[in-house]
Order: structure tokens, then C-alpha cells, then sequence
């Protein structure tokens, strides 16, 4: 739909978005780790395999899936599946939304409680992606080789949860803040947050009933979405504003 390039927003507070920058750092390194033969082939043990965490009831410890080659705790999965991307593509995207709006988000909480705040965001898209499947509704969005396989069995990675309930907080923040975008990936655009991140958001709901949509995790962009929601009204600072206002024209 768009590409994010950058906003008219300063920060007010923190003087270095770092734990943004650390997670843009890490998220990286982990792909770049994927792509050697030692991590190509441990990679899927940390991803997201539905019934595998739901097999030990999350906190069970390791259900050694087939896709398995390491013991790794299935409630570990809800963290470690969030810095694993299928290809470059998909990491540039979500590491541009992040850039983009992160150190945003990061200056209304503070370091740690942002930190906090996209891990509890992605952990909420990976069990909402887990519980879409568990109850069949992932499978019906599914087509080509991924339909041929159960969607519990699918194994799920991707920043995109974290990153959606960055976006939803920053909507939730600062709705009236111009942002330059690509439209259709090559038309330079300046718009509100609001237009853009709101298309954005509606977009992820959207194709929750839109069948043959391919093996996205749209139940994980929603989870994200909604906790990122919850989540800043409770985590911001003290004094920050939800929905700032317009600065004023003279």
C-alpha cells in the first residue's frame, strides 16, 4: 500500500531512540544469521508452529516438531519468532515501519517500557495467529502451497505483530503528524498519520474476510494492532496525550 520515508515528529524527551535502534540492530543480525548454513538450519526451531505451543500449553517446554533441531521452549517461540524474516524484502518492510515511528513511541514510554511494550506486542500477534489456526479461522485466508498444509502446522516469523502495535500506538499518539510516504511503493506523498496508518490498520482488518489472500498472518497484524492499542494508554508517560493536537498556524 505505501512505504513509510520519514515524519515531521521531533522527540520531546529522549535524546536517542536506542532501544529502537538495538531492535532494527537485532532483528539484522538474526537474519543475516539465517542466511548461513548453521542458521538456515536451526531457524525454524524458532519460529511459531501452532499446534507445537499449544501441544505443552505454551509454558510446557519443547514439543520437538519435525521442523525442530533444536530443544527450544515453545513459549520462547512468542519472543524469538519476531526477529526471524523470510527474505530481504520482508525484513526491510517492517524495519522501515519501525524506524520510521518506533523512536516516536519509544520518547512517549520511555527505553524499558517501549522495550517491553513491542515484545508484549508481538507476543499478543503470535498468539492471536496461534489461536486463528488452533480454531481454523488461519486457514481460511490461505491459498497455494501453504493451503495444502494445516494452518497449525505452518511455522509463523516476522516482526510485523511488534511492528503493527508500533503503528497502532503511534496513530493513537500522534494522529496529526505529517509523514512522507511512497504510495504504491514509487509516488512520493506527505500525508497525516492519521490517512496513512489509519488506511494501514483498516487494510489488516479488511483482509481478515478477504479469502485467497496468500500465507500472510493477518490474525498476527491484528493481535499486534489491538495490544499496541491497549498497551499506550497505560505505558505512556505520565502528562503525554493521546490524539495531540494540530500545532497551531499564525
Amino acid at each position: 500500500m505505501f512505504v513509510p520515508i520519514s515524519d515531521d515528529n521531533p522527540l520531546r524527551v529522549i535524546s536517542w531512540p536506542f532501544v529502537t535502534v538495538l531492535l532494527i540492530a537485532a532483528n539484522v543480525l538474526a537474519f543475516l544469521y539465517e542466511l548461513t548454513p548453521t542458521g538456515q538450519h536451526i531457524a525454524a526451531s524458532f519460529a511459531i508452529v501452532p499446534n507445537e505451543l499449544f501441544a505443552v500449553g505454551i509454558v510446557g517446554g519443547p514439543a520437538n516438531g519435525s521442523l525442530d533441531r533444536l530443544p527450544i521452549p515453545e513459549g520462547l517461540t512468542l519472543i524469538s519468532y519476531m526477529f526471524l524474516h523470510g527474505d530481504p524484502l520482508h525484513l526491510v518492510g517492517n524495519m522501515l515501519f519501525l524506524w520510521v515511528f518506533g523512536d516516536n513511541v519509544e520518547d512517549a514510554m520511555g527505553h524499558a517500557k517501549f522495550l517491553a511494550f513491542y515484545l508484549l506486542c508481538g507476543v499478543a500477534g503470535g498468539l492471536a495467529h496461534a489461536l486463528s489456526a488452533e480454531f481454523g479461522f488461519a486457514a481460511l485466508l490461505m491459498k497455494g502451497p501453504a493451503a495444502s498444509q494445516p494452518a497449525g502446522l505452518i511455522p509463523l516469523i516476522g516482526a510485523s505483530a511488534a511492528v503493527a502495535g508500533v503503528i497502532a500506538a503511534y496513530l493513537m499518539l500522534h494522529p496529526h503528524v505529517r509523514v512522507w510516504v511512497l504510495a504504491f511503493r514509487f509516488i512520493p506523498l506527505r500525508v497525516s498519520a492519521f490517512l496513512a496508518l489509519g488506511a494501514w490498520i483498516l487494510t489488516q482488518f479488511v483482509m481478515l474476510l478477504v479469502p485467497d489472500v496468500g500465507p500472510v498472518a493477518w490474525w498476527a497484524h491484528v493481535g499486534g494492532i489491538l495490544a499496541g492499542a491497549a498497551l499506550v494508554v497505560v505505558m505512556r508517560r505520565p502528562g503525554v496525550p493521546l490524539f495531540d493536537r494540530p500545532a497551531a498556524v499564525a
